[in-house]
């Protein structure tokens, strides 16, 4: 009964691949194929897999996506179910064939990742059929490529959800700050999905040329454990590919998807404005994303605020862009605001800013100001004009990630703050 694909996915180091295909012995009569996933550019010695296994496909990842790559294999499977092999995985040397089981009603069993007290699901044997019909994200579409598996499983996951954690070993555990708080913000994927109503949330992005990354941030809008009531994405005349990017999730529910001719943020803001139903507003930037239970903390807090009350903010989790990955930098704790001098005085950006979309209103929107023709620091002109008449309530809670890069408007225009100050006085 050879019903089973085993693919082996990103494995950095051809030994751990060796001891994932030695651990397949185990299960060898019920192996339909093996499928290797590699990056383009890694070295594999073949000749010293001491394995049995004489066909073994050994596919280079398309891109450099697994995500994508994984969806374009897929209709070549010809076996009933795919295990998945991931990182530094191989099968426990204690399992039996007869361990790897659906019942009629799971199309999948997980497994579980332990690390410290962190525990991460994954997926290790699913339905081939379901996988067809149920695809992966792009790889570039997550904030960092670990999310992949447990992202997949957070749309599919209920009560009834089968998971084992004796199956599968780990030749090593890497237990450095990045990967822990990988694997912290990877188990929110794993949060019970909830609806409430009030008080309603919406989601601002505004986009200008942030094809690399503009689509993490969407994507987190929608993987969250309680869906925002809307998620308004407007493209500020981009000359790269983004806006074709985002034209793929207009469709889905509750995106909604606008465009204009490059004018700048503040008026690319108010345009998205005058489209708000929602009691407030979450301003997310195109290169940032959300934590899978940002919605959920963010409307507890909204929930326990007084009227007087026009901005909710926390605290920032900051990550560097690195070749193909992002590395985790701290995180940088908010404090009160009491009035405009600690608002202009503040050491970072403010965030996450959740605005009172009445007191937003009520202020006419985000200000174009003369300097650089209000393409820059809309966010402390709106703040500046909200502090006058209304206060800011801060609470310590991180749900938002900065990712720090290059292409940063703000990083390549910091001489002009002082100008910006000097505008306001």
């Amino acid at each position: 009964m050879k019903d089973i694909t085993a693919i082996l996915a990103d494995y950095s180091d051809p030994a751990a691949i060796r001891k994932a295909l030695v651990s397949l012995e185990k299960i060898k009569f019920r192996l339909h194929s093996i499928i290797v996933l590699h990056a383009q550019d890694m070295s594999l010695n073949r000749r010293q897999e001491n394995s049995s296994f004489k066909h073994i496909q050994w596919i280079p990842l398309k891109d450099n996506d697994l995500g994508k790559t994984l969806n374009d294999i897929m209709h070549t499977i010809g076996s009933s179910y795919v295990l998945f092999l991931h990182g530094t995985d191989y099968l426990s040397p204690s399992i039996q064939a007869d361990s790897l089981h659906l019942s009629q009603s799971e199309p999948f069993l997980n497994t579980v990742d332990r690390n410290r007290n962190i525990t991460v699901h994954r997926p290790l044997l699913v339905s081939a059929a379901f996988l067809k019909k149920q695809r992966f994200l792009s790889t570039f579409q997550l904030p960092f490529k670990e999310a992949l598996f447990p992202a997949w499983l957070s749309n599919h996951m209920n009560s009834k959800t089968l998971n084992r954690n004796d199956l599968v070993v780990q030749s090593r555990r890497n237990r450095s700050a990045n990967t822990i708080e990988k694997q912290k913000f990877m188990q929110k994927y794993q949060l019970t999905k909830i609806q409430t109503t009030h008080p309603s949330l919406s989601i601002f992005i505004s986009n200008y040329n942030m094809e690399k990354y503009v689509e993490t941030a969407v994507a987190s809008c929608l993987l969250q454990n309680e869906q925002p009531e809307q998620v308004l994405i407007i493209d500020d005349g981009s000359t790269d590919n983004s806006y074709h990017q985002l034209q793929s999730w207009n469709d889905r529910k509750p995106v909604s998807l606008f465009s204009k001719k490059n004018e700048g943020k503040a008026i690319a803001l108010n345009q998205l404005l005058a489209h708000v139903t929602s009691d407030f507003i979450l301003e997310l930037d195109a290169d940032d994303w959300l934590d899978p239970d940002a919605v959920s903390v963010i409307k507890k807090y909204l929930a326990d605020l007084t009227k007087d009350v026009s901005v909710l903010y926390g605290n920032l989790r900051k990550w560097k862009q690195l070749e193909g990955d992002v590395l985790f930098k701290g995180i940088t704790k908010g404090s009160m605001i009491h009035g405009r001098a600690d608002l202009l005085s503040y050491p970072f950006p403010l965030g996450p800013r959740i605005y009172r979309t009445l007191s937003l209103k009520k202020v006419g929107g985000f200000p174009v100001i003369p300097l650089n023709d209000g393409r820059l620091y809309e966010d402390v002109s709106v703040l500046n004009q909200l502090i006058r008449s209304n206060r800011f309530q801060y609470h310590d809670f991180t749900v938002y990630n900065v990712r720090e890069h290059k292409e940063s408007i703000t990083k390549t225009n910091r001489p002009d703050w002082n100008e910006f100050l000097k505008s306001l006085k």
